[in-house]
């Protein structure tokens, strides 16, 4: 856990530091793919707490939701469908539902 929190402190700097920016083209896909990292981060958390963690497994979930994601909304966007929304739906469901699970593991433990 302590790996984690340096890892997101030393982001944060990195990311106030470099002077970088997304292309305005590129930021519906860069923001479901920030979503779904984010989603399978707070899974990995949830699945830590209840000691059922994999690395293998986060690893190759990490990415691969990423991928997916960015991809389906890039089709969607070539088709002008808005898969945009329904991934920004459902992966916000599933953070809330994690931010959740881990709220009440942690109300519970203390």
């Amino acid at each position: 856990m302590v790996l984690a929190v340096i890892g997101l402190i030393l982001g944060l700097i990195l990311g106030i530091m470099v002077p970088w920016s997304i292309p305005l083209a590129y930021s519906k896909l860069f923001s479901i793919a920030l979503l779904a990292s984010l989603d399978s981060v707070f899974g990995g958390v949830r699945a830590a707490l209840d000691d059922v963690f994999d690395d293998k497994s986060f690893i190759f979930g990490f990415f691969s939701n990423s991928l997916l994601a960015a991809f389906l909304v890039y089709v969607g966007d070539n088709l002008s469908i808005d898969l945009y929304y329904v991934a920004l739906l459902a992966f916000g469901m599933r953070i809330f539902r994690n931010l959740g699970r881990i709220r009440r593991f942690l109300v519970k433990k203390t």
